[in-house]
C-alpha cells in the first residue's frame, strides 16, 4: 500500500500528477471526472477543484459540465420494449439533488467564484472568461483549450458535440422518440436515449488520437487520467462525420 492509499491523495499530489500530465498556467481546460476513481482524496472534491485552479492558475480557465439531469435511472421491461437505451430525470436548474455529472462538476458549479449557465444543456466555469465558457463547451476547441480526463473516457467528452452539426437529419429523425412512445416521456421530466449510436466512432476517433500521440495519459492516486487538445479529437469525429455521416452510426 502507497502512502496516498494509507493517508488519502492530498492536494499537493494531485497538482503534481496535473502538472506532470503537461497541464500550465493559463490553460483553458474542459474537466470531466471521477471522484471515486482517484481512490480516497484527502477533502473530497474540493481538494480536486483546488488543485485545478492551482495548476491552470489565474490567467486560466475551467469548464465543466453542470447539466441538471439525475444519475441514470434503470430501466423497466417497458423501457427495453420501447427502445429506450438510457433515461435520467431532468432536474431544477437549482436542484439540491446529485446530479448524472458527478461529485467534482456539482461541488465546482455551488462555489461562488463559479459562473453557471442557465439553459439545461449548461456549462459552468471558473477564471479567465468564466461568463463566455459557461455557455457552453463550444469555446474551448475554437479558443485552443485542452481537455481533461480524470477516470472517465472519451464518451464523456462534451466539446465532441461541437461536431454534431454533420449529423444527417435523417440520423436525427432516428433518434427522436416515436410517436406512441414520446408521450411516456415528457421533455420537461425526462431525458433519453433512442435510436442509433455514435459510441463506436467516438472510440474510433480516440483510438486515432492515441495512436497519433495527441493523448497524455498517466495515473493520479488510483485514476487513469488523459490530457489532450480539444480540437484533435473535434476535427477527427468532423471529418468521419464529413466523408460517412450514416456509417459513424452504424447505418
Amino acid at each position: 500500500m502507497t502512502d496516498s492509499q494509507a493517508s488519502g491523495l492530498t492536494k499537493e499530489e494531485i497538482v503534481a500528477g496535473l502538472q506532470g500530465l503537461g497541464i500550465r498556467p493559463g490553460v483553458l481546460l474542459e474537466v470531466h471526472s471521477s471522484l471515486s476513481s482517484l481512490g480516497w482524496v484527502q477533502g473530497g472534491a474540493e481538494t480536486v477543484i483546488e488543485a485545478l485552479i492551482e495548476a491552470v492558475g489565474p490567467e486560466g480557465a475551467l469548464v465543466m459540465p453542470a447539466i441538471p439531469v439525475s444519475l441514470p435511472v434503470p430501466l423497466t421491461e417497458e423501457d427495453m420494449a420501447r427502445g429506450i437505451a438510457w433515461k435520467v430525470r431532468v432536474l431544477d436548474l437549482d436542484s439540491p439533488e446529485r446530479t448524472g455529472m458527478g461529485l467534482i462538476p456539482d461541488t465546482f458549479r455551488q462555489r461562488p467564484d463559479v459562473i453557471c449557465g442557465t439553459q439545461r444543456y449548461r456549462t459552468c466555469a471558473w477564471g479567465r472568461d468564466a461568463q463566455r465558457y459557461s455557455e457552453g463547451f463550444s469555446g474551448v476547441p475554437a479558443d485552443g483549450g485542452d481537455v481533461l480526463l480524470i477516470g472517465v473516457g472519451i464518451m464523456r467528452c462534451s466539446c465532441m458535440h461541437v461536431a454534431d452539426g454533420g449529423v444527417p437529419e435523417e440520423v436525427r429523425a432516428m433518434q427522436r422518440l416515436p410517436e406512441d412512445v414520446a408521450p411516456y416521456y415528457p421533455d420537461d421530466q425526462w431525458l433519453v436515449g433512442y435510436g442509433p449510436t455514435i459510441e463506436a466512432t467516438w472510440q474510433a476517433v480516440w483510438d486515432d488520437a492515441v495512436q497519433a500521440g495527441d493523448v497524455r495519459s498517466a495515473r493520479i492516486g488510483q485514476a487513469m487520467c488523459h490530457f489532450f487538445p480539444a480540437q484533435t479529437v473535434v476535427r477527427r469525429y468532423a471529418e468521419r462525420l464529413r466523408v460517412d455521416p450514416f456509417g459513424a452510426f452504424g447505418l
